[in-house]
């Protein structure tokens, strides 16, 4: 399956972030001495289930690198722009696909085998859109001060992943609502008022489980949807304001810390010499008394 990073923004004055991209990409903001979205970039090219990643905002003067093939379009200038943008890309590469990989570059903790799970979930099933949810007691367990928005339902509170998977026919079809419920992502209330106000008072009013605003919302656009709780926050993890942009560069540093010492452990025991038993004495020929 192909990958689509979304790559395009770059902080205007008055976003949290503006300080930190001396009016570049948000996707290079460093983060342990690595480009934000490099990070990213890491985790598809190490994962079994990602064939090609298609990067969207930036060019190859970036830098960037990845083990997987890398091809960059240029920011379209609206989110549903760049991934119909992503998504053509893909077909180009492949007539026959028929679903792509949607990742955002502001989630750097992501790793392989998120990616392959997430991957291999949606083939199990074949509906329109596979979006993932975190529930707080997860994201508040591994990120306990990452201070993220959630979604009051009825059975739980949830916060959205940004990484997610779809068919390709959804950039051709539901234009109108997808650039509506797009542009209102941050906002799980206007994104219900986009379904429907029938639909943003029973969420308002917490009568909605999550299945159930998943169906109704699959109703009224005339999809078939399929929501994924996930059991990792990293997926949900995403950077938005400075105090998120440091919890990562710490979570990252340290995780890099970690297994750079765990690299020398590996090294020190391989180059020791093996220690050898003493020899042991031979025993003494048995007089023969014959």
């Amino acid at each position: 399956m192909d990958a689509i990073v979304t790559a395009g923004g770059i902080p205007q004055p008055g976003d949290p972030l503006y300080a930190y991209s001396n009016g570049d990409s948000k996707a290079l903001i460093d983060i342990a001495g690595k480009p934000m979205v490099q990070w990213v970039l890491d985790a598809l090219g190490d994962s079994n289930e990602v064939d090609n990643v298609i990067v969207i905002g930036l060019t190859h003067k970036s830098g960037l690198t990845c083990k997987k093939p890398l091809h960059y379009i240029s920011n379209q200038g609206r989110m549903l722009a760049n991934i119909v943008a992503g998504v053509n890309k893909s077909l180009e590469l492949d007539k026959k696909t028929e679903y792509v990989l949607l990742v955002s570059s502001d989630i750097p903790a992501i790793k392989p085998e998120m990616v392959d799970s997430l991957v291999q979930s949606s083939r199990q099933t074949r509906d329109d859109i596979y979006y993932g949810v975190c529930p707080r007691e997860v994201m508040e367990a591994r990120f306990p001060a990452s201070k993220r928005t959630y979604t009051k339902l009825k059975d739980m509170e949830v916060c959205g992943a940004d990484m997610n998977v779809i068919h390709v026919s959804m950039t051709s079809e539901h234009l109108d609502t997808w650039e509506k419920l797009i542009g209102n992502r941050k906002s799980p209330l206007a994104s219900a008022a986009v379904i429907g106000f029938d639909t943003l008072f029973q969420l308002f009013t917490r009568q909605f489980t999550l299945q159930g605003l998943v169906d109704r919302a699959s109703e009224r656009i005339g999809i078939k949807g399929r929501v994924l709780i996930w059991d990792k926050a990293e997926p949900c993890m995403d950077v938005d304001k400075p105090h998120q942009l440091e919890l990562m560069r710490e979570d990252l540093a340290l995780q890099m810390k970690k297994e750079s010492a765990a690299v020398k452990r590996k090294a020190a025991r391989t180059a020791a010499p093996k220690k050898t038993a003493p020899a042991k004495p031979r025993a003494k020929a048995k007089a023969n008394n014959e």
